[in-house]
């Protein structure tokens, strides 16, 4: 029964993943809305809203409360670590071609193993170690071969893909360890403002024409503004079920069944 809810859950977040992607990109064909640093931002603040409105009205789950300073510092690197991947994966696109970024982001579960084995001496078994390594492999030889090669650019992506691993680590942490374990629907909440605070400046200062842009698309076709928020919303379900697999399984199971995410979109 167990092992049902756990192919149910990843079944639920993945699917509601591939639904996020498939809006971001009708978004971007038919309304040439590039700009995924501000998308994110609609996500980030839509997780704060409806996990508040589930914690705090409809009384979905318990309502916690933060208990220590470590406990606020961690879910604050969780949502510091989560834009970091946002940012650096979205200007490695500027460099990099598509194809080539997820080749690289394909090595998260590698860098997802080192940091759980670093953070929580969590050792995986020798099986699981020996197929990282063609992984990674794939990925230099993919370095060596790639034409369009820029080093400022692989830099990011790998900067962005040990980003991704690490939140996956972080929050597991925060979603198990005795004594700061808090709900999905509750590290959401939390986590979600500090996002919302560092993705602020990054889209004013990396997408500069952003509002005036998102205000003039919702002037000229109301329908805009409804898949935005149809967007934002489902990206809530994404992030909540992206907790609770971590929570039911381990950082690494989201990472080997996570879809590459190109867009930096959670």
């Amino acid at each position: 029964m167990s092992r049902l809810f756990d192919v149910c859950l990843i079944a639920s977040w993945y699917s509601s993943n591939i639904g996020v992607l498939l809006l971001n990109k009708y978004l971007l064909s038919n309304y040439g809305f590039k700009y995924p640093i501000f998308l994110t931002l609609c996500h980030m603040m839509a997780c704060s809203l409806l996990s508040y409105i589930a914690s705090s009205w409809l009384k979905i789950v318990p309502l916690q409360t933060i208990r220590s300073r470590s406990q606020f510092l961690k879910i604050s690197a969780l949502g510091i670590i989560f834009c970091s991947s946002v940012v650096t994966g979205n200007v490695s696109l500027r460099y990099l071609p598509v194809s080539f970024n997820q080749a690289v982001g394909a090595t998260t579960p590698f860098f997802t193993a080192v940091f759980a084995y670093l953070l929580t001496f969590r050792r995986e078994g020798w099986l699981t170690y020996v197929t990282l390594i063609p992984v990674v492999a794939g990925c230099v030889i993919a370095s060596g071969g790639e034409p369009s090669f820029h080093l400022f650019g692989f830099l990011m992506c790998i900067g962005a893909t040990a980003a991704r691993a690490l939140k996956s680590v972080v929050q597991g942490i925060l979603l198990s360890s005795e004594g700061e374990k808090l709900h999905s629907m509750n590290l959401l909440m939390y986590m979600a403002p500090v996002a919302v605070l560092v993705l602020v400046p990054a889209a004013f200062f990396m997408e500069r024409d952003v509002v005036g842009i998102t205000i003039s698309l919702a002037r000229d076709d109301t329908k805009f503004i409804f898949y935005l928020l149809f967007n934002s919303s489902l990206a809530y379900f994404v992030n909540l079920t992206n907790f609770l697999v971590t929570k039911h399984t381990s950082a690494l199971t989201l990472q080997v069944s996570s879809p590459v995410i190109c867009t930096g979109i959670t």
